[in-house]
């Protein structure tokens, strides 16, 4: 087992490359974990956080209701800069989603992060820098605003700098909640039955 694994295993808080920007990735089921990226971030609580999983099958293990175009959406987009709001089902503990009726899904398109998430289970992973802050997309300004304690993978070329799309289809009607780098209009090409 490496040192990135091992820590994540422990309840520690990791820097990872995705395709979009840096996240600050840790043990999605473990409050601990959790409480402790909340700490790092100075992030309020009211801000939910996401689950990154590794498969369809993982996104449908903890939502419920979920769309008949949710596998098609998956394949055209999936890993890659799209986050997927769903109804959360009673295994998405509190502390992710503050107890709301809706959790998100980020499937990254990194191949390093999204080993350890098949190895280690669904990870938080919000971006790698203090709240308020501009997204972290350079490895040493993240390990500088952490004081250096973190363990992590640098990988600048990674990060392209423009967060994921967030697209809410926990409705009858889909809805962007913010636009990244996929549009409203390369989704629909993609994916016919999907109505916003």
């Amino acid at each position: 087992m490496d040192k990135i694994e091992e820590a994540l295993r422990e309840g520690q808080a990791v820097v990872l490359p995705t395709e979009t920007v840096y996240g600050l990735f840790a043990q999605a089921l473990s409050k601990r974990a959790v409480d402790n990226v909340y700490a790092l971030k100075k992030r309020p609580r009211e801000k939910a956080m996401n689950l990154n999983v590794a498969s369809l099958e993982d996104i449908l293990a903890f939502s419920k209701e979920v769309p008949a175009y949710l596998a098609e959406l998956y394949k055209a987009f999936l890993p890659g800069p799209l986050t997927i709001i769903l109804k959360a089902n009673e295994k998405v503990p509190a502390w992710i989603n503050g107890g709301l009726p809706t959790v998100g899904f980020r499937v990254p398109a990194h191949p390093q992060t999204l080993a350890y998430i098949k190895q280690t289970g669904p990870l938080i992973g919000p971006s790698a820098n203090l709240s308020g802050q501009a997204s972290g997309l350079v490895y040493q300004e993240i390990q500088s605003a952490f004081a250096n304690c973190l363990l992590g993978i640098q990988d600048d070329k990674a990060i392209k700098g423009r967060d994921s799309t967030i697209l809410d289809i926990s409705g009858s009607r889909a809805k962007i909640l913010r636009q990244g780098a996929l549009t409203q209009d390369a989704i629909q090409v993609r994916v016919k039955e999907i109505i916003f």
